[in-house]
């Protein structure tokens, strides 16, 4: 496998009239040495606790209006937590693995994974906005297993030839690190496929650099021919202000040709950045006052790397607990671990 550093943003094609947009130039412009990030934040002390072999294998990158949403001095504020390569990554940990999630395993074509009845997920790139220390894919093979490779023609034929597909998951990485043009020409691909009736995106991208949400992919949202779930990925309250609220605004607004666009909102627990049950409270209630739905909350997938963020069972479903008896149920997510090989999220309440 391969470490998961991400190439620079797509490059326009010719769909996008040469519009690069103002996203593109904040995306370069993203921090990528963990000492300037530190330095930005008045926490040159801390540099000591940065591990250069944790940032070689799995580089930082960090837009600076995520940056902007940090506290400065605070070594332990949640939003730095999730992106600071640190030492405690290259520690051996028993049962931590590359492929956490039985990715492999469930390759059912080139940038293809077929693991749950009905659905497909395309590898649409490995780009990504954030670098996210837990992330489960942060040793994935991008560079062999992307949908995109070939004009996406491999994809394709893997999902033509499966009628029992009814529902395109894009993933990566971040499908919305691909420029506007680059989606367009996959969706107008996947709307000859008569069997597919349903389009769900995960991305972190309107949480972390909220300027993605353009009015070029506002546009290309609307042109769709299927309803559209959007899912975005936010831990932490704090991930929230006023330009992600404009965001999930302009997102909800796009309402597809082919029906509505719903906002759900995925999270994981991860230790010593949301493991209590008022920092959870007030992730879902921020979440849902920007028109975000609570999805999924999971235990972190075990991936090499990310031991040191495990909260165990019995405290994620004591958490769980106290959220069912805080909050309306519309505001509490499902707790699920993902197992390879099982035929859905294991719900552990």
């Amino acid at each position: 496998m391969i470490p998961a550093a991400s190439p620079a943003p797509q490059p326009a094609s010719a769909h996008d009239g040469g519009r690069g947009g103002d996203w593109r130039r904040l995306w370069r412009e993203s921090v990528r040495d963990p000492r300037e990030l530190l330095a930005l934040l008045g926490l040159e002390a801390a540099a000591l606790r940065i591990s250069d072999a944790a940032a070689a294998q799995f580089p930082l990158r960090v837009p600076r209006g995520f940056l902007a949403r940090m506290r400065p001095g605070d070594p332990h504020d949640p939003l730095l937590r999730q992106v600071l390569p640190l030492d405690a990554e290259m520690q051996p940990a028993p049962g931590f693995a590359f492929d956490a999630v039985g990715d492999a395993a469930a390759r059912a074509g080139h940038g293809v994974i077929r693991k749950y009845r009905g659905r497909a997920l395309l590898i649409a790139t490995g780009s990504c906005a954030v670098h996210c220390r837990y992330c489960f894919r942060r040793h994935f093979p991008y560079a062999e297993e992307t949908a995109a490779a070939a004009g996406w023609e491999q994809a394709l034929q893997a999902l033509r030839a499966d009628p029992g597909i009814s529902e395109v998951i894009l993933s990566g990485g971040d499908p919305l690190s691909l420029a506007t043009g680059k989606l367009a020409e996959l969706t107008a691909q996947l709307a000859g496929i008569a069997h597919v009736r349903r389009l769900r995106i995960h991305t972190r991208l309107p949480v972390v650099l909220p300027e993605r949400v353009d009015a070029e992919l506002s546009d290309w949202l609307r042109s769709l021919p299927w309803p559209v779930a959007v899912v975005l990925h936010a831990n932490h309250a704090r991930e929230f202000d006023a330009d992600v609220d404009a965001a999930c605004a302009r997102l909800r607004a796009a309402r597809p040709a082919g029906g509505e666009l719903v906002l759900f909102n995925q999270a994981v627990l991860l230790r010593g950045i949301n493991d209590s049950a008022e920092a959870l409270e007030a992730l879902f209630e921020r979440g849902y006052a920007a028109g975000v739905l609570p999805y999924y909350l999971h235990q972190l997938d075990r991936v090499q790397g990310a031991a040191h963020f495990e909260i165990d069972d019995a405290r994620a479903l004591a958490l769980h607990a106290q959220l069912v008896a805080r909050l309306p149920g519309y505001l509490v997510p499902r707790l699920v671990r993902e197992v390879a090989g099982d035929l859905s999220k294991r719900p552990l309440a």
